[in-house]
């Protein structure tokens, strides 16, 4: 199977249903459907275009313009983030920082393939810190 990612930095924000995003893009309902289906014409997508539903991704393109996706179809052509431990992250930065090479963490630090794959994407990507959990008991 052959994955490409879409890395250039996206904006996208996922339809909530809410009033404040129906005024902030000028969506109005139609009032055609059985459920609740909204238009505007400041959306496109690659499915019926200006539909939009409760879940679906509004994304902001280069130029401004916004693009609508249904969230399998969003989830497909836009990856997240990686998620790394705090340490794998405190690494990179020094690194980046000290204008170490790519190459050159994976010598000082001995990791798995799977984690190499990981690292590498969170360098040129960039990542999420994944959440502490605390561990201490009252």
């Amino acid at each position: 199977m052959i994955k490409v990612y879409c890395k250039q930095p996206i904006e996208a924000e996922q339809f909530d249903g809410s009033n404040e995003m129906i005024n902030r893009y000028g969506i109005i309902d139609a009032g055609t459907m059985p459920s609740p289906t909204i238009h505007s014409d400041q959306l496109y997508g690659p499915f019926e275009p200006s539909r939009i539903k409760k879940g679906d991704w509004i994304v902001f393109d280069p130029i401004g313009t916004h693009s609508l996706l249904d969230d399998m179809e969003f989830h497909k052509n836009y990856y997240q983030l990686p998620v790394i431990p705090k340490v794998w992250a405190d690494t990179i930065e020094k690194y980046k920082a000290n204008h170490y090479r790519l190459d050159e963490i994976f010598t000082e630090w001995s990791w798995n393939y799977d984690e190499q794959e990981l690292i590498a994407r969170a360098w040129l990507d960039g990542y999420q810190v994944e959440a502490q959990h605390d561990t201490r008991t009252d």
